[in-house]
């Protein structure tokens, strides 16, 4: 038997951790169980074991496994072959990976509390310092109070070393409770206090409420919902409120004949996951066009593990992938089908679900840490062929016979992790999940990423195209407006031309509805002193702050900071601040303006923080209850429409002319997915891009249509400067309290980098925004031959890094982090 366990900690930490075995544990560990261990002097954590073995480390003291969580393991093969891919690739630490991975219920962990020491002698007492002092009374009034606590009621900052000194003083005591996140939800079920056969028993009970009618509707309600009498057929379970619906009687009753010992109560664990009945409803049926698609992306699969779908905004994909989803079902096999952002699934999950019923879950952030539990619990138990729907996250749930893995949009930017770590994109590590699986590919998008399209038509993906629009519908005609010359000839509007507010108008009074776009969210970025110039900044980021009038603050979207707008300049004393520019919500106050007879929806992050707030304003679009949505990027993703005919880009500029090789393409794909709302059905629709630069050339591509023009002059620009597909770019960042010191060590870093990476090393530069979060930042670019193996990589980096340490010491204080394939 093995006496030692390897596992993962959910900490920012390389390699595992080893830990012996109890011989009470030894029969029950295997590979992925989930065990309570202690870390350091009084930490406990969620651990997960990731081998079984018999070397005693030696140099140290081995602890004991305290417990093991569950029956089964937590992780199915190949899971944690997953994990360490993505820890591998994407440069972080396996317990990065952990974390990120398993929701926040299945990680048991201890919280630190303070006690006060009861042999403290108060006369002593008055060693204690002013906080000392009121950190003392707050945990004496409270019997214990935890560290987190202490600093919301006090506003106390550093509460740690207050606390530390008061350890040194025996003032107080430190524990550690251990506390499990997940709370399952129960439901109340009846019973009957006989068993099913009885028939001597059940004449009794009708006895007992022959005086009560309404008890006696409730027997006969259980009998009836439970098929109680059926002897051949097991009873079936009654909840407490289907029993109490059924009968139509109060709660009084139904304690009554508890007290009768006629029924019994109990409590059962249920699944949270259940989506509403829905009327069921058959495949659509495929156009030629669309069967032609299906036909080749089935023979595509013959010889490719992935392929790309490239069909036009509304050409039916999304049919195409229910076709799909149903021959995987019914090879009793699991799908995986991946959208970029929450306000995606809200109108997919209704089409999925009246197809496919309780064989489809959902899964993302919005959903609560219990509900997620659920959802893992159920896929973990069960083998049943399923559709997954859910954003980058989902990629690590615990499937067990993965047949096909879809990803919608999957040019969009959103499934790449920004932070904390892994910073991982959804769309590759979907496909690297579907091969550890056996499974398929299937990529699908309007605008498809360039990277993703080279390697279609260099033959590493198959390629099957969709290229116009589903039932005879027109691409919509794309109209570019020259603002330079609108404002020339007045007729502009604040941001508004007159030829914008004219069609939006047209369509209005013809009963049709209206998209606006801007990618800014917000009243306006700026606020400025036309006395002085003063500009308000926020006080821990080099970014000016953005005003947003319902709340009437500004705020930095980097940290969150907010301070009020004043009445007048701090600067010069003056009633002089002047809001400068637009974001969304201060073109809905002036749509309002405009148009003050129709109603107008907002959707951007400010509007759609609430669990269920996309979802409502979607439905309300959708069903005719709003006229005009304003929208950031939000609005462009796949969502469709019918009763929309124009929309309007109200800045296309913003997008294009920013300092990253990436910006292009961004910018296309974008400003060509908020296109695609217009027109998907009826006549055909009309689309008003705003712009500075009217001939730029990739306005000209979206105006066209062309994606194909766009992509030969981007992939010429990328393998001329040797840019992705030809290369592959990781973005090493340092961030530092100190400017000068995070220059130092960026320096010398890259230097050291340079040294073994030779011309493949750039900078170290500031990047656009040098602070954030009171953290002055440096980046370095490394830009790696695609053949590179990343294993490799990341042990050089390592090593570099470990050298770098004993060099200078400083280096501990630099936060260090890399990120593979930025977007």
């Amino acid at each position: 038997m093995p006496h030692y366990a390897e596992t993962i900690l959910p900490l920012p930490l390389y390699g595992t951790f080893t830990y012996s075995i109890p011989p009470t544990l030894e029969n029950t560990l295997k590979i992925g169980s989930r065990v309570l261990v202690q870390f350091g002097r009084k930490k406990f954590y969620t651990a997960i074991v990731t081998m079984l073995h018999n070397d005693k480390p030696e140099g140290y003291e081995v602890k004991e496994i305290l417990s093991v969580l569950d029956e089964k393991p937590l992780l199915r093969h190949p899971q944690l072959k997953f994990w360490e891919w993505i820890s591998e690739y994407y440069l972080c630490s396996i317990g990065d990976v952990y974390k990120a991975a398993v929701p926040s219920g299945l990680k048991i962990e201890s919280e630190t509390f303070i006690s006060v020491n009861p042999d403290y002698e108060e006369a002593f007492s008055g060693e204690l310092k002013d906080r000392e002092r009121i950190i003392y009374d707050l945990a004496s009034s409270r019997n214990r109070v935890q560290l987190g606590e202490i600093s919301r009621s006090t506003g106390f900052k550093n509460v740690e070393s207050v606390v530390s000194k008061m350890l040194e003083k025996d003032a107080i005591f430190i524990s550690e409770k251990v506390v499990d996140n997940y709370k399952p939800k129960t439901e109340s079920f009846i019973a009957l206090t006989i068993e099913q056969g009885d028939d001597d028993g059940i004449h009794k009970l009708f006895d007992l409420v022959k005086r009560s009618g309404k008890q006696e509707q409730l027997l006969l309600a259980y009998l009836d919902l439970s098929h109680w009498l059926q002897k051949k057929k097991k009873s079936a379970e009654v909840s407490k409120q289907s029993l109490l619906e059924r009968a139509g009687v109060s709660q009084y009753v139904l304690k009554s004949a508890i007290d009768k010992n006629i029924f019994k109560i109990y409590k059962k664990e249920i699944n949270r996951f259940t989506l509403s009945a829905d009327t069921k409803a058959d495949l659509p049926i495929l156009s030629e066009e669309q069967q032609r698609a299906l036909n080749e992306i089935l023979e595509s699969f013959r010889t490719k593990s992935s392929v790309l779908l490239h069909g036009v905004t509304s050409s039916g994909k999304t049919s195409v992938y229910m076709h799909l989803i149903d021959r995987v079902l019914a090879l009793k096999k699991q799908v995986l089908y991946l959208v970029p952002e929450i306000a995606l699934t809200t109108q997919l999950t209704q089409r999925l679900h009246k197809v496919f019923g309780d064989r489809l879950l959902i899964y993302h952030s919005k959903f609560s840490d219990n509900e997620r539990v659920d959802i893992w619990k159920k896929l973990l138990n069960s083998n049943d062929p399923c559709v997954v729907v859910g954003v980058r996250s989902s990629v690590f749930l615990p499937y067990s016979n993965l047949g096909l893995v879809i990803i919608d949009e999957e040019h969009d930017t959103s499934y790449k992790q920004q932070d904390p770590a892994p910073r991982y994109n959804g769309r590759n590590a979907a496909m690297m999940l579907a091969m550890m699986h056996g499974a398929k590919s299937l990529l699908g998008s309007a605008t498809p990423a360039v990277e993703t399209y080279y390697k279609a038509l260099t033959g590493k993906f198959g390629l099957v195209s969709l290229p116009s629009r589903y039932d005879g519908i027109e691409m919509p005609e794309v109209e570019i407006i020259d603002m330079k010359a609108s404002r020339r000839k007045h007729e502009l509007n604040g941001l508004f031309s007159t030829t914008m507010i004219n069609a939006c108008k047209q369509s209005l009074e013809k009963g049709e509805q209206v998209i606006l776009f801007q990618n800014r969210r917000g009243y306006a970025p700026m606020v400025t002193c036309k006395q002085c110039g003063w500009v308000p900044k926020c006080e821990n980021c080099d970014v000016s702050l953005t005003y947003h009038k319902h709340v009437n603050n500004m705020s930095c979207h980097y940290c969150g900071f907010t301070r009020p707008l004043p009445d007048i300049c701090p600067a010069c004393k003056q009633p002089a601040l002047e809001i400068i520019g637009y974001g969304t919500e201060r073109i809905e106050d002036n749509i309002n303006e405009l148009f003050p007879e129709y109603r107008i929806a907002r959707m951007d992050l400010d509007t759609t923080r609430n669990k269920n707030s996309h979802e409502r304003i979607i439905d309300d679009f959708s069903s005719r209850k709003s006229d005009i949505l304003v929208g950031t990027q939000m609005v462009s993703k796949g969502l469709d429409f019918e009763g929309v005919s124009t929309v309007g880009i109200l800045n296309a500029d913003t997008m294009i002319n920013f300092p990253d090789f990436l910006a292009h393409e961004r910018a296309f794909n974008m400003l060509e997915q908020v296109a695609g709302r217009a027109g998907r059905k009826g006549p055909r629709g009309k689309v008003m891009v705003q712009t500075h630069d009217p001939d730029n050339p990739v306005i000209r591509f979206v105006a066209s249509h062309d994606y194909k023009g766009f992509y030969d002059q981007e992939i010429n620009e990328r393998e001329r400067f040797k840019y992705p597909p030809f290369s592959k770019i990781i973005n090493i960042y340092l961030k530092h309290r100190d400017d000068t010191v995070v220059n130092e060590m960026a320096v010398r870093f890259s230097n050291m980098l340079r040294q073994v990476f030779k011309s493949r090393i750039l900078g170290p530069e500031a990047p656009a925004v040098r602070r954030v979060q009171n953290l002055y930042i440096r980046q370095i670019v490394l830009k790696m031959e695609n053949e590179a193996s990343m294993t490799k990589v990341k042990k050089i980096l390592r090593i570099i890094y470990e050298n770098m340490l004993k060099v200078d010491s400083r280096m501990k204080t630099v936060i260090l982090y890399y990120d593979v394939d930025p977007v």
